[in-house]
């Protein structure tokens, strides 16, 4: 009896949790994009000027399937709140780093022509 009281609670927070495959699944790809990510360095596959991009795009799809897989972000309506705050933040930090930079930028600007 127990039990299904239990369940009743876990339906009722709105949490959506992963099935053991699905985590495996991650696992999985966080490992393969990782060694990628790490043989693309080690062995010199590519220039540097084309490495760069290349590991922000594997970067980009690492942080993609830890939202979907570890934090089950997605798109349904039980996700809204919890997409909406990670918007937020992302582009909080947006703006705190591109600010942070643009001041930089200038400040060098200005005392470099002294």
């Amino acid at each position: 009896m127990a039990h299904s009281s239990h369940s009743s609670h876990a339906g009722d927070s709105g949490a959506s949790h992963g099935s053991v495959k699905a985590y495996i699944l991650g696992f999985v790809f966080s490992v393969v994009l990782t060694a990628l990510a790490f043989a693309l360095v080690m062995d010199h596959v590519m220039p540097a000027a084309t490495a760069i991009p290349v590991l922000a795009i594997l970067a980009l799809v690492q942080i993609v399937v830890h939202l979907t897989f570890f934090l089950h972000m997605n798109a349904s309506s039980a996700q809204r709140w919890n997409v909406m705050a990670f918007g937020f933040t992302v582009l909080t930090a947006f703006i705190l780093i591109v600010g942070s930079l643009w001041i930089m930028h200038n400040v060098s600007i200005n005392m470099m022509s002294r």
